[in-house]
């Protein structure tokens, strides 16, 4: 055979097998689905039945590899528990953002813990005050109703009928009584409430003073 067309036969034969093997792995390349039905056996197909997704199935590439993997489909209970989780998270979220903010505030605002005490005490002194002003007002009230029912006795020790006015003023008279007293328990328990959250707001910014204090020290 001529040197030329030697070579040109060879050529032809690469050109050949080249195609082959693009055609061969070109049909090699075709993806498969992988499952297990309920009973756990495991299936390979072309096409993905209908009931795969309860199961959930895999893609798998003409090596057996795993390109990809579909999770079964949840159960009613699944997804209601998993939008729980996830309300549950976003909550937790919510509360560490409110509360980094929170602390943010308090160190901005007061840059010496003798500044939160003056605030505090401030506002603890006005709660004070509303207490005060609370029981003067209760003991006034009292005062009127104990009067209003001595007179009320001395009427009846005459042998006389007490006044329908009279009575209906004592009834008003004990309803002012009751409404200050619950309005005097109000203010103490607003009062006790005041104390109790001053004092885990100076423990938390002593706390975040100190991490500020370690935080400069490992610079």
């Amino acid at each position: 055979m001529h040197r030329g067309s030697y070579g040109l036969f060879v050529c032809a034969l690469a050109l050949a097998g080249a195609n082959a093997l693009a055609a061969g792995g070109a049909s090699g390349a075709r993806s498969q689905y992988k499952w297990r039905d309920a009973s756990g056996a495991l299936h390979y197909s072309d096409a993905l039945p209908a009931d795969a997704a309860q199961y959930g199935y895999e893609i798998v590439n003409a090596q057996g590899l795993v390109i990809k993997r579909v999770e079964r489909a949840k159960t009613a209970d699944e997804k209601a528990a998993a939008k729980a989780e996830l309300a549950k998270a976003q909550a937790l979220r919510e509360e560490s953002d409110a509360r980094a903010r929170t602390d943010a505030q308090l160190l901005t605002a007061y840059p010496a813990e003798s500044d939160l005490k003056r605030a505090q005490q401030q506002k603890l002194d006005l709660l004070d005050q509303q207490v005060s002003a609370a029981r003067i007002s209760l003991r006034s009230q009292e005062q009127a109703l104990a009067d209003q029912l001595a007179h009320a006795a001395e009427v009846e020790r005459n042998g006389k009928t007490l006044p329908d006015a009279q009575a209906k003023q004592i009834a008003e008279t004990q309803k002012q009584v009751d409404a200050q007293r619950a309005a005097l328990a109000r203010r103490e328990s607003d009062h006790a409430a005041a104390a109790a959250k001053f004092e885990a707001e100076t423990a938390r910014y002593r706390e975040l003073k100190a991490k500020l204090a370690q935080r400069a020290q490992g610079q």
